[in-house]
């Protein structure tokens, strides 16, 4: 299926446990700066020291960030050394919440060997993991001891985590998924580039700039 219709797939199809529709892509706020990406103003620090950062925008409940996950994960082993890429996981609304905390906890734990196997739940199988009980009995059915998942998802660090990814979300002015930002400067996606190989190619020649500076 082509990209554009896969977004009038989604526009008329994709809701979600809350009633609330998932607007899986949307433009940026921002003037572009070329028709592959947009500049960040003012430029956002990164939160890990001397390094640059690429930051992956994504929501579990997003169909293209399923798609472009695999790409995702043939590129940044490639990335260099003094370069960290980060996923943060978005919320759009309320109802979101709970996903975002799934992949915090995922990631506390050491098992985001699973963070693919949650996209093939949602996107594959049909799974309503959307709320913590349904992601709690989801976890625990992968093998992870329930209590401990429980309380890491229930606690102040997870809550933090999610309060930065709102942040983050904010400062970079994200309104779809996925999107990738290049050290704290430019935002490029498929909606700007039209492919999602298209996107991977630009968030690599947007590192090179910047490694080069």
């Amino acid at each position: 299926m082509s990209l554009k219709n896969s977004f009038i797939r989604i526009l008329t199809v994709i809701a979600f446990s809350s009633g609330t529709a998932f607007f899986a892509m949307a433009a940026h706020a921002q003037a572009p700066a070329s028709n592959q990406h947009v500049v960040i103003e003012p430029a956002q620090p990164s939160d890990t020291p001397n390094k640059i950062e690429v930051l992956e925008f994504f929501a579990y409940t997003c169909p293209h960030c399923y798609a472009i996950e695999p790409l995702i994960e043939k590129w940044t082993p490639t990335l260099p050394e003094n370069v960290v890429f980060r996923p943060v996981p978005v919320a759009f609304n309320a109802s979101m919440a709970d996903l975002q905390k799934l992949y915090y906890s995922l990631e506390s734990l050491g098992r985001l060997d699973l963070h693919p196997a949650v996209f093939k739940a949602i996107h594959d199988q049909r799974q309503r993991i959307y709320n913590a009980k349904a992601i709690s009995d989801w976890v625990a059915g992968q093998g992870v001891d329930r209590a401990k998942f429980d309380g890491v998802f229930n606690s102040f660090g997870i809550t933090t985590k999610v309060m930065r990814a709102n942040e983050l979300a904010k400062n970079y002015k994200i309104e779809g998924t996925p999107s990738l930002a290049i050290a704290g400067k430019y935002v490029t996606s498929p909606t700007l580039t039209q492919s999602y190989e298209a996107t991977i190619a630009e968030a690599q020649r947007l590192v090179e700039l910047v490694t080069k500076k």
